[in-house]
């Protein structure tokens, strides 16, 4: 799993301008319909919770929140931020049984191949409780490369679709398409989808 170590490299290597870059962004638009879903008060786990920022977002409006990331650097960063315990964990070490009414994975399955994406997003739906939901985000496009030392796994409506149909326990609920609020990506777009655990 070569792609794991090189992008976790990324994020160590380049960890203080990623947190620099991302704590501020402003994700309102997709909270909005991802909160609308899970019960006040309800529990969530920020599945690559990067900077803390969404952690902090959630915490604030009274939600219990869980965080992981697979970079040591984030980690310590999303934990000084936050005051939480953010666990160090990979997605393919995540062991969690019907513990939440919600996942956000924001930007962060997007650096999981395909060939590999099923066997997560089954862990993912593991850690729901019945009629949970999972938010995921993805570059918008129908790719698979390594860029600047990260790998992503670019998704469209149709091919995201597709992966979540040989699922069993998920179904897609909705997807929309946004523009990259960050001034510098502007021209950069995301699919952004919510999946429901029936």
């Amino acid at each position: 799993m070569t792609y794991w170590k090189q992008t976790i490299d990324y994020y160590e290597k380049n960890g203080d301008e990623f947190f620099r870059t991302t704590v501020g962004v402003n994700m309102e638009e997709n909270y909005r319909p991802f909160l609308d879903l899970i019960p006040p008060g309800g529990s969530i786990l920020d599945a690559g919770s990067g900077s803390g920022r969404d952690s902090l977002y959630f915490m604030n409006k009274g939600y219990q929140v869980t965080a992981i990331d697979a970079s040591p650097t984030l980690v310590k960063m999303s934990s000084a931020l936050t005051g939480m315990d953010v666990k160090l964990i990979r997605f393919d070490e995540i062991e969690f049984e019907e513990e939440f009414d919600g996942i956000w994975a924001c930007a962060s399955l997007l650096h999981v191949p395909r060939q590999e994406l099923s066997t997560v997003l089954l862990k993912l739906a593991m850690a729901l409780k019945p009629s949970g939901v999972l938010y995921a985000s993805f570059k918008y496009g129908d790719s698979e490369e390594m860029k600047n030392g990260r790998f992503f796994n670019s998704m469209d409506e149709d091919s995201l679709r597709k992966q979540i149909k040989n699922i069993s326990p998920l179904q897609v609920l909705t997807t929309w398409k946004t523009t990259d609020v960050r001034q510098d990506r502007q021209s950069e777009h995301w699919l952004n989808a919510i999946v429901q655990k029936s």
